[in-house]
């Protein structure tokens, strides 16, 4: 669907955006500039998982369909030594090898829903294990190879209040009342949750009937790890009788997989999730913190016995979030994922603590915007398989043995060798109290050295989260329209120190503004940024700072917030995860102290705001609902201040860029704008 469609216009501030369209070169004129239609051509290696003799890996191959505008999923097989691939399914997802690594089990749809397969290597039979009405996850073979274990939603039955009157034989009535008693009744990206939990179950990997192991009214995650003797599974969940108020108060259990029997295994304040037992299982190793309800934690890597007994964290001294942990084969130490400094980061833990790094160019995720990510499993024989790059293309499979990493695919090579993309470097930012903040800038493809050119600052989200070098089609596609972009990290950004992260606890939006302005005058310093022409963009907490920044000065010709919050109040008691906002970013709740969510508001601000203002949202965004958007789109246009309304159909705040035409033509949209307002010669060079 066309996002021109549900662009709403201002009625008097602004002409009609006739020219908002997606970048894409004519069919019969080749280009070497980067553009809108490049990103149905695109591909990104995600999940990783190599075969316990290390020798194979199979990898989630995500590719653009232009014809269904998503991006597909297939499985594909990469040999260790050779680097050769081979398809190994056309449509699929979620796959893990059997201990033999005779068999890989995946998620696919039958033709109505995603069920369990399993498939042989070598041969081309495989089978479906399962019949389920949704989507199984968290899939863990058992040590023999004969069961696997997963997570799925048993359905509940709905609440009801009252009856409505008989409905006579063949007539057409409304649809019946929906009556809500959740605390939290819908999730971004899920919609209005329907009545039941996840729980989980065991079958067998031959197929037959499956038997749930887990009951309740509770939600069960994974991952799920079995025991060495196939006795009992691991997994995590909020079980408390006020689960629902709970935010992150999750705990370890054990599941006895022959009798359904429940143990507790940690009973903390704060998350602890993640289980994975030893290989000998005689420990247990998990992910988590002490929640002492500020904005953020460092999620640290704990052991402790077989039943999570004298727990001790490995990774105390870090002063680093641990994102995932594998054990290594002899039970001695983990491997470990972290964020350091903008880039995700592999190192070896060794059960004393102590910590090796063996690569640091980790990547993956999503590709519109360059936040840090990636994934990576571990052979018996300690090969790590990864997903990496840089800002030159998006993830690829990479591979760490023997002391040195090695590329194994470049699935983006033939694309991208034909195109001018903008080199990317960072800069040195020192902000006003003195902190270093990284920042990184990418040129236009041609620019000469010394020329100035028109800049893009580009604000992340989280506000607890990371930019790094990697690559980014926004970035890209602002660059090939003649924009330097720079992107970074002020305080609140995560990869620096739980210190750092926590400067703009209960002070959000705050100094993060002044880390943000010495990153702009930085650009201008550097010869790079056209003082006369700033613009500014960022999305989620990114769009809560760009509000902000417009409320606060004039420096910049034009911005575009993108899925703000607009009003702490109004977002605490409307986004899907309702006891959120109030419990970690506040003290108080909305109504005890109302003038803290007032003042920390970009809607406090409007009444300073005079630069051009675009305000995009996703039509189904239930983390900053669209109501937020909304609000500041009206007050915009009740000042007179030149707006407008961009609304994608169908996508939730998480999937703003999840269709490539709707991410081809957002971006478009924002150059279009931005354009609208470019001066001098920087106008020029854009006609």
């Amino acid at each position: 669907m066309r996002l021109i469609a549900a662009l709403l216009l201002a009625t008097a501030a602004v002409p009609a955006l006739a020219e908002v369209q997606p970048n894409a070169a004519p069919a019969e004129a080749p280009t070497r500039a980067f553009t809108g239609g490049d990103l149905f051509q695109l591909s990104i290696a995600a999940d990783p998982r190599i075969s316990p003799d290390g020798r194979t890996i199979v990898y989630v191959r995500r590719s653009g369909d232009v014809m269904t505008d998503r991006m597909q999923s297939s499985l594909w097989l990469v040999d260790v030594a050779t680097g050769r691939q081979t398809p190994f399914v056309a449509s699929g997802s979620s796959p893990r090898w059997s201990p033999d690594g005779t068999r890989i089990a995946y998620v696919a749809s039958d033709g109505t829903n995603p069920q369990l397969f399993v498939r042989w290597l070598g041969s081309e039979a495989a089978t479906r294990v399962t019949t389920l009405p949704n989507d199984p996850n968290a899939l863990a073979w058992s040590p023999d190879g004969r069961r696997l274990a997963y997570i799925a939603t048993v359905a509940g039955e709905p609440t009801t209040l009252g009856k409505a009157p008989a409905k006579p034989e063949g007539a057409k009535w409304a649809e019946p009342l929906e009556v809500i008693d959740r605390v939290n009744y819908r999730a971004d990206g899920g919609g209005y949750i329907k009545p039941g939990n996840d729980h989980v179950f065991v079958v067998s990997a031959d197929g037959g009937g499956a038997r749930q192991l887990t009951f309740g009214k509770f939600d069960d995650s994974g991952p799920l790890s079995w025991s060495p003797d196939g006795r009992t599974i691991l997994f995590s969940a909020i079980r408390t009788p006020d689960a629902e108020r709970q935010v992150m108060n999750s705990d370890v259990y054990a599941v006895d997989a022959a009798t359904g029997g429940l143990r507790t295994l940690t009973t903390r304040d704060g998350p602890d999730n993640a289980p994975v037992f030893s290989p000998d299982g005689a420990r247990i190793a998990w992910l988590g913190f002490d929640d002492h309800h500020r904005s953020y934690e460092n999620t640290q890597l704990y052991v402790g016995g077989h039943t999570a007994d004298a727990p001790r964290s490995l990774t105390a001294s870090l002063d680093r979030a641990i994102e995932d942990a594998a054990w290594s084969a002899d039970g001695k130490s983990l491997y470990a994922s972290y964020d350091d400094h903008g880039k995700r980061k592999l190192a070896r833990v060794t059960l004393d603590g102590h910590l090796t790094p063996i690569a640091d160019n980790i990547t993956g995720g999503g590709i519109d915007r360059p936040y840090t990510g990636g994934d990576f499993s571990v052979s018996r024989g300690g090969v790590v398989a990864y997903t990496g790059g840089d800002a030159s293309a998006p993830a690829d499979i990479w591979v760490w043995s023997g002391g040195k990493t090695r590329r194994l695919t470049d699935l983006n090579a033939n694309l991208l060798e034909a195109k001018a993309l903008a080199p990317v470097r960072k800069i040195a930012v020192t902000a006003p109290d003195g902190r270093a903040i990284d920042a990184w800038l990418a040129t236009p493809p041609g620019r000469q050295p010394g020329q100035k050119v028109p800049l893009i600052l580009e604000i992340h989200g989280g506000p607890n989260s990371a930019y790094g070098p990697g690559f980014s089609t926004d970035v890209q596609l602002y660059a090939a329209a003649g924009y330097a972009v720079l992107w970074t990290n002020p305080r609140g950004s995560t990869s620096y120190g739980a210190e750092f992260a926590n400067l703009i606890d209960k002070n959000y939006p705050g100094q993060d503004y002044d880390d943000l302005m010495a990153a702009v005058d930085a650009a201008i310093a550097d010869g790079t940024a056209d003082p006369d022409n700033l613009f500014v963009t960022g999305g989620s907490g990114g769009g809560v700072l760009t509000a902000w920044i417009v409320g606060k000065t004039d420096r910049f010709k034009a911005a575009a917030t993108q899925k703000p919050v607009i009003n702490w109040t109004s977002e605490a008691l409307t986004m899907d995860n309702t006891v959120f906002t109030s419990r970690y970013w506040f003290a108080k709740k909305p109504w005890e102290d109302p003038m803290s969510y007032w003042n920390r508001s970009p809607l406090s601000l409007v009444g300073n705001v005079k630069t051009p203002t675009l305000v995009v949202v996703g039509g189904a965004d239930y983390r900053t609902p669209v109501s937020e958007s909304e609000q500041y789109y009206a007050a915009l246009q009740i000042r007179g201040v030149p707006t407008a309304l961009v609304k994608v159909p169908g996508a939730s705040h998480g999937g703003l860029a999840a269709r490539p035409s709707q991410s081809a033509a957002k971006a478009s949209a924002i150059i279009a704008w931005f354009d609208r307002y470019r001066t001098g010669a920087a106008k020029v060079l854009a006609e």
